[in-house]
């Protein structure tokens, strides 16, 4: 079997990417399987994976039979990126093994252990969900707006009287601290009437 290791760290002076790709290595050994491609990567959870990707794509081209992790959440960014991407996995008809957590969805085991992972994903998109909503009602209930506030609402006083002043649109934008598009936006109704 051709595999692909992937092994992660937060940031760069973490010392486990030797420990976690010398696991990988000592797994796919005793199984007598072969290591095609080992991608190591040095980033939070939440910023772009591009070395991942990069697996991904091998994975899509068949290049491997199976990824090989040493824990879960070194792959996943939450519950729902690794339930897609587990599921995107089993649908290219390519393994996933963790070898902490001990799931192999090569196995009836491990894929049935991939169906309580997609609940606990969709649990937690719901969780936040209603997280969100009780967050809105309560801003609403004592008063406040909910979402971006507007700028040039907020500081229109002072554009108005920059305006009649005579300064540009560009240099009323630089002087407040707002974008230029929101100043022409704010200004244009006023011109249109005095036309």
């Amino acid at each position: 079997m051709k595999i692909g290791c992937y092994a992660r760290v937060s940031t760069q002076d973490q010392q486990t990417l030797p420990l976690q790709r010398d696991a990988i290595a000592a797994y796919a050994q005793q199984r007598g399987w072969s290591i095609v491609v080992t991608i190591t990567e040095v980033g939070s959870g939440g910023r772009a994976r591009p070395q991942r990707d990069h697996l991904m794509r091998a994975a899509r081209r068949r290049e491997i039979d199976a990824i090989v992790v040493w824990r879960l959440d070194r792959w996943g960014r939450s519950v729902v990126d690794l339930v897609s991407t587990l599921h995107e996995l089993q649908e290219l008809g390519v393994g996933f093994i963790s070898l902490h957590e001990a799931l192999d969805l090569t196995t009836p085991t491990g894929r049935a252990m991939a169906g309580l992972l997609a609940i606990f994903a969709q649990f937690e998109r719901e969780i936040l969900r209603e997280r969100v909503k009780a967050g809105i009602a309560q801003a609403r209930r004592h008063g406040r707006r909910h979402g971006r506030p507007p700028s040039v609402a907020q500081r229109a006083p002072d554009v108005q009287r920059l305006a009649a002043v005579g300064l540009s649109q560009v240099a009323i934008a630089r002087q407040l601290g707002i974008s230029r598009t929101s100043v022409r936006r704010f200004l244009r109704p006023a011109q249109d009437k005095s036309l």
